[in-house]
Parts: C-alpha cells; sequence; structure tokens
C-alpha cells in the first residue's frame, strides 16, 4: 500500500524501541507504517511481534571489522541500496524516518534519490557515522541530546521516543517515598545484555554483608541468563535472572537504583521513569559515545559513572554500599533524573511525519 511512514532502525534495541514508540504513535492516527531492517537482526524478530510489516535487506555494519570485510563494503553496499531501491520504489511511502543502524545508510540515500523526504534521529550524544551523512540530505533532523549535530545542520532538540507506559510512570517522590526493607537493584546491560555485568555483579553483591544485600533484578541477555544465574547461585546470592524484560516500566517501578550501560535509550528511559543509576559505559562503543550520553544524567548528580574497568575494584563496592545504606540519596537523584526528562519525544517526532505524509 502505497503512502505512510516507512522506518529504518535496527541492530539493536537502542535503535528499534525509540521508533517502535513512533510507530504506535503513527498507527494510532491513522498514518501506515512500514519498516525496513536487515535480515538475521534484532529487528527482524521484534519489529513482527508487534504487528508492523517489514521488508529486510542484506547490510552489516563497516566499523572494526577487519580488511576483507572493508575491502567488499562497496560491493555489499551497492547491493544493499538496491535492495533498498526496488522496495521503496513498490512501497511509495510518503516519508522515510531513519533512527540509527546499518539500514539506515542505503536505505535513506535512495529514499532521497527517488524524491522521498527523509527524517532522521539520533539518539546518542555522539551522532553516528549514518546520521551524521545523512543529515546533509534530510528534510528535519531531530537530537535526543542538544548540541550532538553541528549548528549548521539545524537540528532539533526532542529526546528520545520511549515507550508510553514509561512516560505513564508515577514521579519517583510518589513510588520511593517510605518504601522500606532491602534496596531493589536491577540490573540491565541493553537489549543485548553486558557480559562484563553478568560477571562482576554476583561478585560484588557476595561480597556484601548479607544485612546490606538487595533485592537483584538481572536482565543478563540473550542465552545467557543460565550461566548468570548459576554464578549467582555459587555465591549464595538470590536474584531473578532473565534473558530479557519484557515489561521495562515495571521493572523501573520497582527499582530503587539501576546498575546499566549508558546507551541512549537506557539513558532516557531512566530520566523519564526518575530512577538513580550507576552507569557503566561500554568502552568498545563507536566514538565513546556512551561516556558522553552517562554525561547527561551524571553532570547533574542523578547517576554515577563507573568506568568498566573499576567494575571489580574496591571502589565501586563501596560506591555501591553508600548508595544502599542512603535511601534519601537515592530519592534525591532520582528526582534529578525526572528533572531532565523530555517525555514528548515521541509525539514531536510523530507529529513532523505526520505532516509531512499528508503533505
Amino acid at each position: 500500500m502505497a503512502g505512510g511512514v516507512m522506518l529504518m532502525a535496527g541492530g539493536t534495541g537502542g535503535h528499534v524501541f525509540p521508533a517502535l514508540a513512533v510507530a504506535e504513535a503513527l498507527r494510532e492516527r491513522g498514518v501506515a507504517v512500514s519498516w525496513l531492517g536487515s535480515r538475521d537482526s534484532f529487528e527482524s524478530r521484534v519489529v513482527p511481534e508487534h504487528g508492523i510489516e517489514i521488508q529486510l535487506v542484506d547490510i552489516k555494519g563497516l566499523r572494526g571489522n577487519g580488511l576483507k570485510r572493508w575491502l567488499l563494503a562497496p560491493f555489499k553496499l551497492t547491493r544493499a541500496m538496491l535492495q533498498c531501491g526496488r522496495i521503496l520504489r513498490a512501497r511509495k511511502p510518503a516519508v522515510v524516518l531513519g533512527m540509527g543502524g546499518f539500514v539506515s545508510g542505503p536505505g535513506g540515500l535512495m529514499a532521497r534519490l527517488q524524491g522521498i523526504p527523509l527524517v532522521i534521529h539520533e539518539q546518542n550524544a555522539v551522532p553516528g557515522m549514518t546520521n551524521s551523512w545523512l543529515s546533509r540530505a534530510a528534510s528535519r533532523v531531530f537530537e535526543a541530546f542538544p548540541g550532538s549535530f553541528k549548528q549548521g545542520v539545524g537540528a532539533v532538540a526532542c529526546g528520545n521516543p520511549v515507550r508510553r507506559e514509561i512516560t505513564e510512570l508515577p514521579g519517583p517522590a510518589e513510588r520511593l517515598q517510605g518504601r522500606t526493607g532491602p534496596v531493589r537493584l536491577l540490573v540491565i546491560g541493553g537489549s543485548l545484555g553486558a557480559q562484563a555485568l553478568n560477571q562482576s555483579l554476583p561478585g560484588v553483591i557476595a561480597g556484601l554483608d548479607s544485612s546490606e544485600r538487595p533485592l537483584v533484578r538481572h536482565q543478563a541477555g540473550r542465552d545467557k541468563s543460565e550461566t548468570t544465574r548459576a554464578l549467582y547461585g555459587q555465591l549464595g546470592v538470590a536474584a531473578e535472572v532473565t534473558d530479557f524484560i519484557q515489561d521495562m516500566a515495571g521493572a523501573y517501578a520497582w527499582a530503587d537504583l539501576v546498575v546499566c550501560r549508558a546507551g541512549a535509550l537506557t539513558i532516557s528511559e531512566l530520566a523519564t521513569a526518575g530512577v538513580a543509576s550507576i552507569l557503566v559505559p561500554y568502552p568498545h562503543a563507536v566514538d565513546d559515545h556512551q561516556t558522553r550520553n552517562a554525561g547527561y544524567l551524571v553532570d547533574a548528580g542523578a547517576a554515577r559513572l563507573l568506568p568498566q574497568r573499576e567494575l571489580e575494584q574496591d571502589g565501586f563496592s563501596e560506591s555501591l554500599k553508600q548508595l544502599l545504606r542512603d535511601r534519601t540519596m537515592l530519592l534525591e537523584m532520582a528526582l534529578q533524573a525526572r528533572a531532565l526528562a523530555m517525555p514528548g519525544a515521541t509525539g514531536v517526532v510523530a507529529d513532523y511525519c505526520e505532516e509531512m505524509a499528508g503533505r
């Protein structure tokens, strides 16, 4: 069916879930949505579960993957562009919305070559290679964090689209005031998990005095929950461990403190929910963008920064102990996080796409 909005997003939940939030908002307004993604990918599994038509192309990342892949890159990129071109000609969307991931490059370029308006949204504090390139051709550029793009781009800062159920959570004062008993610790490594957290957190928690140990919920990542659960068990620590948490709104509402990576979506969700956090940026992220993301909360006193190399050092254990002993501090951090929230991002992006689709 011609018209509507085609979304391009893939690779990780940090790209896919914000795009799903926008897709749902557009569908509620009666705007037809479809999706362009990569084969054998996160989005190829998740998007169909939401009842959205998805077209798949053959494209993978280019950076840091060896000489052979770089030599083959021009041929693979050309193939992906041809595939995207055929899909766009067949689907005839009125607008294409790029929200990051490998598919956005060839898809965005072919959209512009076919005269289709291109809108992009950058989730991270440091723009990715694809969005930096596409920003020159886009009709509108949105950024989650103010100042991510150079001034000449004319980007509109709007925050990250997050799931509606997170935006509808009660504020931290209502949720946390008067809580008693063990502190509730939520450990999340992003949609793909974080092996460093899986390997380190059980030992750190086991090293705490039994009277100070928190209640633990741990998202270990795909196919990693069994080994992580076994490690907690070997160390005598009670923990609820799962591959993936479907109800993130419920998890944030439950938590007093979160230990997690600093992906862009996670940062926005922590702010929207209003939860204190210890942020462990992925040290190999392109352009170290997770450390920049973390700064949004850390600089405001809403989170603490912990480089991964310090996960198993005494400093982390002491910092964790301090927070576990001080519910007042946790509430103050949660309130600071909530003050940074930009919960209207989904509507801002959907509004513009709907307007462009209706022209």
